[in-house]
């Protein structure tokens, strides 16, 4: 794993790699006590060529330093953190999936590792990147923020309070929670670690971002995908109806990629939609799924080849 620090009020300098190992922080370290932390996700797959490609990493960076703001805490530069994914992936190259049988999840985290008794800013901060081989998630099919606070970036606290009506949706049959908004409880926000769209004819709909949206990687390139196939996109506030009433409803996110939603369930009553090869929302994943893996062309920019040893 690759591992850098910083005190407050500096900036972060070189890092370097080191073996994984557990890390060792005081009781009263701000993450512990105060939930002072960001996470970000992507993936590196491998071609059939045998070579390794990354997906935007640069968005992940940006969307770090733009939770970083919100949390008060100093951000490693572009180049430090594009740089610090590169050399995890390389030093864990052959932990990288053969074409179609998965990818290496990289995890960068950025953290209040200094001990702080009083509630405030940590007075040191610790970036790492690790990464795991996973294979191909989601093979089938309470509020999670609210207005003024962490939902529109990626804190480490977003996440553990979804997890009992989540467990409790699943006890029942269910795959997934769609949440609804805090203020009205009438429009879809999000899945509960993804991103949401309909398909009604030719419009593809998704909410629009706000502060209780994550902005998704891979919601903003599916969106730029649709768009070059002609599909009108409307980011909206879309209500709950509008989700009952579509053709098609999928999901979007670095961990889900696209995926089909087979049906959702509100106030008793089922709907179901389309799903399998011939629908929009398999043409989506389908073409970005090829630009990841290197099987078609990036018309886009998006990837990034690493130079293997």
């Amino acid at each position: 794993m690759y591992i850098m620090n910083c005190t407050d009020g500096e900036n972060f300098s070189q890092g370097a790699l080191t073996r994984y190992a557990k890390l060792q922080l005081d009781p009263s370290a701000a993450i512990l006590n105060y939930g002072q932390g960001l996470l970000e996700g992507l993936k590196a797959q491998r071609t059939k060529d045998g070579q390794i490609l990354l997906f935007r990493p640069e968005e992940n960076s940006l969307r770090m330093k733009m939770g970083a703001e919100r949390l008060c805490m100093p951000s490693p530069s572009l180049e430090q953190f594009i740089d610090a994914v590169k050399q995890t992936v390389l030093a864990n190259q052959h932990w990288v999936p053969p074409p179609g049988k998965g990818s290496l999840y990289v995890r960068p985290l950025l953290i209040g590792s200094g001990p702080i008794l009083r509630m405030g800013p940590a007075p040191e901060y610790t970036f790492l990147v690790y990464a795991s081989p996973v294979g191909n998630l989601h093979k089938d099919k309470s509020h999670r923020a609210t207005p003024g606070g962490t939902g529109g970036i990626k804190s480490i606290t977003n996440y553990s309070p979804v997890f009992k009506p989540i467990s409790e949706a699943r006890s029942t049959g269910f795959s997934d929670i769609l949440f609804l908004d805090a203020a009205t409880g009438k429009f879809i926000e999000e899945a509960s670690s993804c991103n949401v769209f309909t398909v009604k004819g030719n419009i593809i709909s998704t909410p629009a971002l706000q502060d209780t949206i994550l902005p998704g990687i891979t919601r903003k390139s599916i969106i730029d995908i649709a768009l070059s196939f002609k599909y009108q996109v409307e980011e909206c506030q879309l209500m709950v109806e509008d989700v009952m009433d579509a053709d098609e409803v999928f999901c979007t996110g670095t961990a889900v990629g696209v995926t089909p939603v087979g049906s959702v369930t509100y106030q008793g009553k089922r709907c179901e939609y389309k799903t399998g090869e011939d629908t929009v929302t398999e043409r989506l994943r389908a073409k970005l799924a090829a630009i990841q893996t290197g099987t078609a062309e990036d018309d886009f920019g998006w990837t990034s080849t690493l130079n293997q040893a």
